[in-house]
């Protein structure tokens, strides 16, 4: 064997090496990277938080993931949705009241995963979106404030207003006025609305849905 049919064969094995790289952390649940700072700078008035981790499959396995894929209009990715893979939500606290929620979702992307941080109100609404993690050559434009505060005030009845109004234009369509702030990313912008709206999609099962229930 010569020099460059190794050479070859070691590139191909590294090569294969880092996808199994990619697959596996696609697979890991999205948390915050450091909870303490992100919530107190989120919610300043916290004193405190309480973490939860789900999955679909303990909540409610192929039936419930298949309501939710209903819901989105759109298949789970097996690599980076998989049934099993642990959602984490903050529950933020001031003494013993709860004020809000921060919880993230894995999304793919065109150049990778990009991780989707909402911050949401007791009702469901966004009130501060982030990017925590997003591999793409125009990530400044997707950070920008001037585009992701537009999705503040936003909620899981948005995103299904906007699907009813695919293909008319609508001035009530919130969703459909936000546009996409890159130029060659298109394929992003469109993952971070689905990325999105599922996140609220399970925000509103594991959690608001579970409140309703109780409070009657």
């Amino acid at each position: 064997m010569n020099r460059k049919t190794i050479a070859s064969m070691s590139i191909i094995v590294l090569i294969m090496l880092l996808l199994q790289v990619e697959v596996i952390h696609a697979a890991v649940g999205c948390s915050l990277n450091d909870p303490d700072r992100d919530v107190k700078r989120i919610f300043p008035k916290s004193t405190g938080y309480r973490t939860q981790f789900i999955t679909i499959a303990e909540r409610g396995g192929e039936s419930l993931l298949k309501q939710v894929e209903a819901e989105l209009r759109g298949k789970f990715d097996p690599e980076y949705e998989p049934i099993d893979v642990a959602y984490a939500y903050y529950t933020v606290l001031t003494g013993k009241d709860v004020i809000g929620y921060v919880h993230g979702v894995n999304q793919k992307g065109m150049f990778g995963g990009m991780q989707i941080i909402l911050a949401t109100d007791l009702q469901g609404m966004i009130v501060n979106m982030y990017y925590q993690k997003l591999s793409s050559p125009e990530s400044r434009r997707f950070r920008d404030k001037a585009f992701t505060e537009q999705f503040v005030g936003l909620s899981l009845s948005d995103f299904v207003h906007h699907d009813g109004m695919r293909g008319r234009t609508c001035p009530a369509d919130k969703v459909g006025a936000i546009r996409d702030p890159s130029e060659k990313s298109h394929d992003d912008f469109k993952a971070t609305l689905r990325g999105i709206k599922k996140n609220l999609i399970l925000h509103n099962i594991f959690n608001l849905s579970s409140k309703k229930a109780e409070s009657h």
